[in-house]
């Protein structure tokens, strides 16, 4: 306190003063994001599996006074002084995780710190926004509510998302208020991700005649199946994004046959196609099946790319913080959003799905600060 007397008495550099001030009063918010992230790592929620964890947030958000929404394993809250007059802004993310892998070489479920790091499943996909962004919530819609706020927040912690499962927030967004834009919380090292790559994956499926291998008999499916593989590798879409590139498709397993003396009559192929934001997915389809002998199957068009204008307002004050927009190649809940989403989040994606998963405490306290002023006026 001492510090702050001294500060207080030249009134040029009270500025300074209320920085500090505020910046103490973060930590409240930083430290209860931690604890929180901390339950969620010891409470396994793999995709399918949440409702333990949801039972986590739900009871977060109650003890913080919030009337809270659950449907399956989805949990949300509506600012208190929703009005529907103004805009509404989505702050998501997910509470599911990937299976642990095997070379974890600590216990994936226990959380532990060391140095800046919070190590455990799901702290990096995406822990560190799941609760870094429930305290950005808190933060204005319970400690600085104001009436004049120009935008409402809508708190969603979604399930199913790395599974791109349709009891996640496909199943709950009907159930919402009207949405203008969301800040998905995935990580990006706190870089906006302003487009995303979509996916579709098809099954191809080449029709043949069974026959006796000794004989010159039967059509082989595997052989009727060539160039169409063929066309598979080479072809390029025309319209390429300048944020997120070309579309990508990829064949990634094949098989036919039976036994070594049978020609084969069916051969299947499995493609994975991943769009950008100047295709839809039915288009691609499309363009596919009118080029290939084979059969096409797509298993969903529902995963597409997602964009948003980079002359939108939240954007700009993007890049008037600093913060350089990109174009991410990895899937998230943005492809099931009919409104625009940006991605930014704390963590890096390069450490998702890893062994001895991480997030750093200053990524989340440095998120926390960015999350505030991006809302601010």
């Amino acid at each position: 306190m001492q510090r702050y007397r001294k500060i207080v008495k030249n009134a040029r550099i009270l500025p300074v003063f209320i920085y500090i001030c505020s910046m103490e009063q973060h930590d409240n918010y930083i430290n209860e994001a931690l604890g929180l992230l901390q339950r969620l790592i010891a409470t396994p929620s793999t995709s399918r599996n949440e409702a333990e964890a949801a039972d986590v947030m739900q009871a977060a958000l109650r003890e913080y006074g919030f009337e809270t929404h659950r449907e399956a394993n989805n949990v949300w809250v509506v600012d208190p002084k929703y009005d529907s007059s103004r805009q509404t802004i989505l702050l998501n993310a997910h509470i599911d995780t990937v299976k642990p892998v095997n070379t974890w070489t600590r216990d994936p479920f226990t959380p532990s710190i060391e140095g800046d790091r919070l190590y455990g499943l799901g702290s990096n996909d995406c822990g560190g926004g799941l609760t870094t962004l429930l305290q950005v919530f808190r933060y204005f819609c319970m400690d600085h509510s104001d009436s004049s706020r120009p935008f409402n927040l809508i708190y969603l912690a979604s399930a199913e998302e790395e599974i791109s499962g349709q009891n996640g927030i496909s199943l709950v967004l009907p159930m919402l208020p009207l949405i203008d834009i969301a800040i998905v919380g995935e990580p990006t090292g706190m870089q906006p991700a302003i487009a995303e790559k979509g996916l579709m994956v098809l099954d191809v499926i080449a029709h043949g005649v069974s026959g006796h291998a000794a004989r010159n008999e039967g059509v082989n499916a595997i052989y009727e199946a060539l160039d169409d593989m063929r066309w598979i590798r080479d072809f390029q879409f025309p319209k390429v994004s300048p944020l997120l590139g070309p579309v990508k498709m990829t064949l990634t397993t094949v098989n036919a046959g039976t036994q070594h003396n049978v020609i084969p009559d069916r051969c299947t192929m499995l493609v994975d196609v991943r769009s950008n934001e100047l295709y839809t997915n039915e288009e691609i389809y499309d363009i596919i099946s009118r080029n290939l002998k084979s059969e096409v199957l797509p298993h969903s068009f529902r995963l597409h790319s997602s964009h948003i204008d980079p002359n939108h307002p939240l954007v700009q004050k993007c890049l008037l913080l600093g913060l350089v927009p990109f174009g991410s190649p990895t899937l998230s809940d943005q492809s099931l959003m009919p409104f625009p989403s940006l991605k930014l989040g704390p963590g890096e994606s390069m450490r998702s799905h890893s062994a001895d998963e991480f997030i750093e405490i200053s990524e989340i306290q440095q998120a926390f600060e960015k999350y505030i002023q991006l809302l601010e006026s």
